[in-house]
């Protein structure tokens, strides 16, 4: 079963959260926090948590801050972003900060549910303009970081958003060979997980 934890302030907010993600799997476990504090105490409470969804704009810790605690206390549960606040800095903050997924919350609730099933599957979402500079920024990095060819092709293939069995099944390879593929490439990048090395390859060159 899946087990995501909803931190939002406003209630009818959250509510819509609950209904939207509740379409998702019929026994899915859909937990809710009024703030940061609860959040953290809920995460304390098990180690069963899939994702954790995050608002920026909370009553007792902003949720970039909420981000930092999750990614040193919680490293294997990813979260995703959804917030009114969606420019390009807040995002690319939010991505840095630890969120495996960024979205608005003037996008329909199709575009939530993708988010969760692509970070639930291993993969990074992104808003469209963001994945465009993603892809942009894809090839010279290889050069930058001294990259092999093989890694490179995997690496094009994480800008653009597949999940690990995906860019598998994309080169041929097992699941085996691209996660030591992307270890190389996390250590090459300097970072240390998907969200972090988009970032990375977001900020370096501008052609495919």
């Amino acid at each position: 079963m899946t087990k995501i934890l909803i931190v939002e302030d406003h209630a009818l907010v959250r509510e819509a959260l609950t209904q939207t993600l509740s379409r998702l799997e019929p026994d899915m476990e859909l937990v809710e926090a009024s703030g940061a504090d609860e959040a953290i105490e809920r995460l304390n409470s098990g180690s069963d948590w899939d994702l954790v969804v995050v608002d920026l704009m909370l009553p007792d810790m902003n949720g970039f801050s909420l981000l930092g605690v999750i990614a040193k206390r919680f490293p294997d549960v990813p979260a995703i972003v959804v917030s009114a606040m969606d420019d390009a800095v807040s995002v690319r903050r939010a991505i840095k900060g630890g969120a495996s997924g960024f979205v608005s919350k003037a996008s329909p609730g199709d575009v939530l549910c993708e988010a969760v099933r692509t970070v639930l599957d291993g993969g990074v979402f992104l808003p469209d303009v963001d994945r465009g500079a993603v892809k942009r920024a894809a090839a010279p990095v290889n050069e930058r970081f001294g990259l092999t060819p093989a890694q490179t092709r995997v690496m094009e293939l994480l800008s653009q958003g597949k999940t690990n069995r995906e860019i598998a099944d994309l080169l041929g390879l097992s699941e085996g060979t691209v996660k030591v593929h992307m270890s190389a490439i996390f250590r090459a990048l300097k970072v240390s997980n998907r969200a972090q090395a988009l970032v990375v390859i977001s900020r370096h060159g501008t052609r495919l």
